[in-house]
């Protein structure tokens, strides 16, 4: 495991996970944001990205139980980045020397937030312990709130890189969600923000034909285990926007795959894609859709998915085409430039459209 230094007063150690609580604390009551399943145990299991869980505690110290093998994930005290751990396995980590919050007193928030990928892996945070629990200031919770589900230019795969050759090391090392273009909208528009991307996926076919559940196939469920459903009445996006596609058509079919012609595939996916947002529109009956196209070949297909769409009644769906990039990332993949010009993209239409955002509007 790797302990990434505070560039605070905040000392950071961690030790084999413990199956007792720290002497004299008590378990903290933790809010969670994305996609989670609680347990019986009353651990939080977790497998999509930037999945953030939240409290509150008051003194100098605390503990934080987790069990994840792959994970990385940024620790915030008072809103600064304490530590970052980098794939802490099933450990304690006791954070101590915690400095006076900004206000002045020992009460602070904390925050963590898992920000690359861990495919076909279930993590659980077990348990955040302090001396003491405060239920902390009033907060200020953005009114907007958006969704984006994609594949891999969504989850930010490698784009901190320099460079397109990576390790699965680098690959793991330099993947960001929390700078891919998807958390840089939603911050730049004060959004509420799920990040719900698997990368190689596609609507009906994955990267190079490759055997998998397609993204359409993982939605459903809150963990990568094929069986626990995600149910989140609270969670409602405004705006819900899906980029997919590229997997779907950017190798050629292979002898043996299902489609045995181009034209069978784009058949299969128009009608497959038509009905995954016909199945968002049942859960998400308030919300906006735009349909995102990286690449003028398949534009064409998508704009068929938002017509098709709109003459079955849907009134609130759009394409936005957005090119040029110089995927100077791992794998040929966006780097943080492209995803800035995503983003700029994006802002700028939804600048465009404030009716996205109708309770605003209407000054609710």
């Amino acid at each position: 495991m790797i302990l990434a230094g505070s560039a605070h007063a905040e000392t950071i150690s961690s030790q084999t996970l413990m199956h007792t609580p720290p002497l004299d604390t008590v378990p903290l009551s933790v809010d969670t944001f994305g996609r989670v399943a609680h347990e019986k145990s009353g651990a939080i299991a977790y497998s999509w990205p930037l999945v953030t869980f939240s409290s509150h505690f008051t003194g100098s110290e605390i503990w934080i139980d987790i069990d994840d093998s792959k994970g990385r994930l940024n620790v915030y005290i008072d809103g600064n980045i304490a530590t970052t751990l980098s794939h802490p396995g099933a450990s304690r980590i006791h954070i101590k020397d915690v400095p006076e919050n900004p206000r002045g007193g020992d009460e602070h928030s904390v925050s963590l937030t898992r920000f690359n990928e861990t495919q076909d892996s279930v993590s659980r945070l077990i348990a955040i312990y302090a001396h003491g629990a405060s239920s902390g200031p009033p907060s200020m919770s953005p009114s907007k709130s958006i969704e984006f589900i994609g594949d891999s230019y969504t989850v930010g795969y490698g784009n901190t890189s320099s460079k397109r050759s990576c390790t699965a090391e680098e690959l793991d090392a330099t993947t960001d969600t929390g700078k891919s273009f998807a958390v840089l909208t939603a911050d730049a528009i004060w959004a509420k923000v799920q990040v719900n991307a698997y990368s190689g996926r596609g609507i009906v076919r994955n990267y190079n034909g490759f055997a998998g559940d397609t993204l359409p196939d993982l939605y459903p469920y809150a963990l990568f285990d094929g069986k626990t459903e995600y149910h989140d009445p609270t969670w409602q996006p405004q705006v819900i926007v899906i980029a997919l596609g590229t997997n779907d058509f950017s190798t050629p079919l292979h002898a043996g795959e299902k489609w045995k012609t181009e034209a069978e595939l784009i058949a299969d996916y128009e009608a497959t894609y038509v009905n995954f947002v016909k199945s968002l529109r049942t859960k998400n009956p308030d919300a906006s859709v735009l349909l995102i196209s990286y690449d003028p070949a398949t534009t064409p297909q998508i704009t068929t998915v938002r017509d098709r769409l709109r003459a079955a009644g849907e009134t609130r769906v759009d394409v936005l085409e957005i090119t040029g990039f110089t995927k100077n990332a791992c794998d040929h993949h966006p780097d943080t430039d492209d995803d800035r010009k995503i983003s700029q993209t994006l802002i700028a239409y939804f600048d465009a459209h404030p009716e996205l955002w109708p309770d605003l509007r209407q000054g609710k």
